[in-house]
């Protein structure tokens, strides 16, 4: 997506992004929602890190991802600081 006064991405979007950065990688390596953010809108990627979160949360909620800190699998909603999103195990 390029910068401008393009759309948001759509949750699905973002889902889809997420899906194909873990596809891309190991089966046991995790990606940071920075990455979707940035590989969705390079220029403008910050305003896309709650959007990122909140798609990751729905994956969760789905049983297809995980989401990790400092390697232990947290709770989304209560979690502060930086997060990594991993393939359900």
């Amino acid at each position: 997506m390029a910068s401008g006064a393009e759309k948001k991405p759509s949750s699905a979007e973002l889902t889809e992004k997420i899906r194909e950065l873990l596809s891309a990688r190991s089966s046991d390596s995790s990606i940071c929602p920075s990455d979707v953010a940035r590989a969705m809108s390079p220029d403008d990627w910050r305003p896309l890190m709650d959007p990122v979160r909140e798609a990751a949360g729905a994956m969760v909620d789905a049983g297809e991802v995980d989401i990790t800190q400092k390697g232990e699998v947290v709770d989304l909603a209560t979690v502060r600081g930086p997060i990594r999103i991993r393939w359900a195990r």
